[in-house]
């Protein structure tokens, strides 16, 4: 009986450049892997409709998994699996008290340009991002180097994490402007209960896959074989070396 494989893929900057749209050449690929016999998912912390905008309307009938919110809304076979909320985790005083706080937070740090939607209230994360997420993709570069250069989001973080500290609650920077906050346990590797029965071998590809990268615990999990990449262009290229090259 041959080896049930499944590779699974996070969205941005693996797939696609940040907040981009797919490209054929990319999404080509995939459906070759497909074809190949190799079972194909995606995994991201946005929801499917951001989903949708980066990777087409197709996804759900065309890839065999696709976990929005880290997996928190998991589909399977074009089918909704089920879906899990972060406010029938924390209730609404808690989840109020930490908003709240979190704006206090963004008014009183200083950077030169803010925008709007500092906090996004997902079904099962807060995004948070000092600049606001409706910047414009110039706003979005400029701020991603003044970040790495100041550490905005990493100090942040660790104010956060301070004051919240009996929450239990897990804090991920990813992408270029924001950071992702749920409970202990829903960072991707939430979605791996949904197939790691079902396969001998799981290939996750991603890349933030550092320590603090939204990636790093399914990348480091003892379940999956993981790839660490730049762009989708390294994507492409590993696999090709590891499954389309070797069929001819």
């Amino acid at each position: 009986m041959s080896k049930r494989v499944l590779a699974l893929f996070d969205v941005d900057g693996t797939l696609t450049v940040p907040r981009n749209k797919v490209t054929t050449e990319m999404y080509d690929t995939l459906m070759k892997l497909k074809q190949s016999g190799v079972a194909v998912g995606i995994v991201g912390g946005s929801d499917l409709a951001k989903q949708y905008e980066q990777m087409g309307e197709n996804i759900l009938n065309d890839f065999d998994y696709v976990f929005s919110e880290n997996g928190l809304v998991a589909y399977g076979s074009g089918k909704l699996i089920k879906v899990t909320s972060i406010k029938d985790y924390l209730g609404e005083d808690r989840i109020k008290e930490f908003v709240n706080y979190t704006l206090r937070a963004l008014a009183d740090i200083d950077i030169p340009v803010k925008r709007g939607t500092f906090i996004e209230f997902r079904k099962g994360m807060f995004n948070v991002s000092p600049i606001g997420r409706n910047c414009s993709q110039e706003e979005r570069d400029d701020y991603e180097k003044y970040d790495h250069q100041h550490q905005i989001r990493a100090k942040l973080v660790q104010q956060l994490q301070e004051k919240f500290k009996d929450y239990n609650l897990k804090y991920s920077i990813g992408g270029q402007i924001s950071f992702d906050v749920f409970p202990e346990g829903w960072d991707k590797t939430f979605c791996l209960q949904y197939v790691q029965d079902s396969f001998d071998e799981i290939h996750f590809f991603g890349d933030k896959t550092s320590p603090g990268g939204n990636d790093y615990e399914i990348f480091s999990h003892e379940r999956t074989v993981g790839h660490s990449v730049k762009t989708f262009n390294d994507t492409i290229k590993i696999i090709k070396e590891t499954w389309l090259e070797n069929q001819n």
